[in-house]
């Protein structure tokens, strides 16, 4: 995503992006960080690979194993998910991704319907805003936390229930 124009926020410059933008690189990248909280308390992060469908994420998953056992007994979860970024440079630089974060609430669909014989299904539906990093800047801004950095609303489909 090449978005060079910027923007003040908070009294800071920083990268212009739209939600859909957001969206879009979201729903471009297949691999997330998962983010959850066990049922003693603790907090637990594992890679997950998902597929956005309308405004929320879903990720399919053992039954009975422990994302779908620990996000059931409580929904609240955080997702990053990185974007490559570096194009042909990052074969031979390690250039880090940019990351889109936020939070949201995840639901457990239960496999033995037809299309979930085998899996579960977690449903996340982000809320609030997204945190971006490095997204919609140059590599160099990168190096400026404070250019490299937004916040931008999640706006969430108003067309699913």
């Amino acid at each position: 995503m090449a978005i060079r124009t910027i923007r003040e926020q908070d009294g800071e410059a920083r990268p212009r992006l739209t939600s859909e933008q957001v969206w879009l690189a979201v729903t471009r990248a297949s691999f997330a960080v998962l983010s959850h909280i066990t049922p003693a308390g603790e907090p637990r992060s594992s890679g997950v690979v998902y597929k956005v469908l309308g405004r929320r994420l879903v990720v399919a998953v053992a039954p009975g194993s422990w994302k779908a056992q620990h996000v059931a007994a409580d929904s609240r979860v955080a997702v990053t998910v990185p974007v490559r970024r570096g194009g042909i440079l990052s074969l031979v630089a390690p250039i880090p991704p940019a990351t889109i974060s936020f939070h949201g609430t995840a639901v457990v669909l239960a496999a033995g319907s037809p299309r979930r014989a085998s899996a579960c299904v977690i449903e996340i539906i982000p809320a609030g805003a997204f945190r971006t990093y490095g997204l919609g800047v140059s590599l160099r801004a990168m190096l400026n936390p404070a250019a490299a950095q937004a916040r931008i609303p999640v706006t969430p489909d108003q067309h699913i229930h």
